[in-house]
């Protein structure tokens, strides 16, 4: 989860298991890595940080657009 990425965040999603973004769109950055990458993306989730802050483990539902807590 972050408000946003940019070029320098790039090496942060070999690790990363999907993304859930606050700002942008499906040509933002952050969406066009986590495609490049394979990873399940949601863009555009209003206050995700701060509502999922104390979250360990999110489902991501690139497709339907679905994030949910799961555990």
């Amino acid at each position: 989860m972050c408000p946003s990425t940019d070029p320098g965040w790039t090496p942060l999603f070999l690790t990363a298991g999907g993304l859930v973004m606050e700002m942008g769109g499906s040509n933002s950055h952050g969406a066009v890595v986590a495609r490049e990458y394979g990873l399940p993306a949601v863009v555009g989730v209003r206050d995700a940080v701060a509502r999922l802050a104390d979250v360990t483990t999110v489902r991501v539902d690139g497709t339907s657009g679905r994030v949910e807590p799961v555990g």
